[in-house]
């Protein structure tokens, strides 16, 4: 414990203070509390430091799968489009095969008729 001791001049012209340390084990015990003290804070900040890269790191990250999240998205809405293309243009082409074999048909047998015309007269 430090204790302090006042003497006054008889005269009262000086005053002198002077400072004594009764209990020296006390101190250091306070310094080894302020020692831990301070190396505890300095591991909580490295720790809070560590913490806030991880966190940068993991918003970077963050960013990065949202974007290709994005363009995932406006590539699978480009093949659902051709794919409706594809079905719609299958479809189309079918039509026109039929359509064609019809009229091919129907040409053979307006040749034949013709031919058959012909022969007749």
């Amino acid at each position: 414990m430090i204790t302090s001791t006042r003497r006054v001049s008889p005269d009262k012209s000086e005053v002198r203070i002077a400072f004594s340390l009764d209990d020296t084990s006390g101190i250091h015990t306070r310094i080894r509390e302020s020692v831990q003290v301070y190396k505890e804070h300095c591991r909580m900040a490295r720790e809070f430091h560590q913490v806030k890269h991880d966190i940068a790191v993991l918003e970077d990250r963050k960013r990065k799968l949202l974007a290709e999240l994005v363009e995932d998205e406006k590539v699978a809405v480009e093949i659902a489009r051709l794919e409706e293309e594809f079905r719609r243009l299958m479809e189309e082409n079918r039509t026109l095969v039929t359509v064609h074999n019809e009229r091919a048909q129907q040409l053979e047998t307006l040749c034949l008729t013709s031919r058959t015309t012909q022969d007749s007269s």
